[in-house]
């Protein structure tokens, strides 16, 4: 069964997940350390882990399968994801894959270790409407490719 799992705290496309879910008919599970508002939708659901250190990540991961879409602007996250097959959509539209995700990786490295040295400082660029219509189109298509791989799966009659 496709399911869609939201990395949700600081997630700015909640509501753009909600909608893309409700036009596939597919499930969303809201995972954050805190109480967020979530639509009153029989699809839609919230997950609230301890304030430890990575437990939404954790559970996420515990949950994730090769019929999951992830949406994190998590690396690390991803990766861990994408090892158990899921497929991972970062808010900005940027789907991660098992060949993107190692540069990510040395990138998020290098520009931490700009940071702790005061070469950088600030953080991402703001979110965008682009960003957005990237995302809803990433989302779309995620779904639209699991459909067809559980499709033909199913053993015909």
């Amino acid at each position: 069964m496709i399911q869609i799992l939201i990395d949700a705290d600081a997630c700015p496309v909640k509501d753009e997940t909600y909608k893309v879910a409700a036009r596939h008919n597919i499930s969303v599970v809201v995972i954050s350390n805190s109480p967020i508002r979530v639509p009153r939708d029989p699809l839609v659901s919230r997950k609230i882990v301890s304030d430890a250190f990575d437990a939404a990540d954790d559970w996420i991961v515990e949950h994730a399968t090769s019929s999951t879409v992830v949406v994190t602007a998590d690396i690390l996250l991803a990766k861990r994801c994408l090892d158990l097959g899921a497929t991972v959509v970062a808010p900005t539209g940027k789907p991660f894959t098992s060949s993107s995700i190692g540069s990510a990786i040395a990138v998020r490295a290098i520009m931490s270790d700009l940071r702790a040295g005061g070469e950088i400082v600030g953080g991402p660029p703001p979110f965008s409407n682009a960003d957005r219509s990237r995302f809803l189109s990433a989302m779309d298509e995620a779904l639209v490719r699991l459909r067809r791989q559980a499709a033909n799966q199913i053993p015909s009659p």
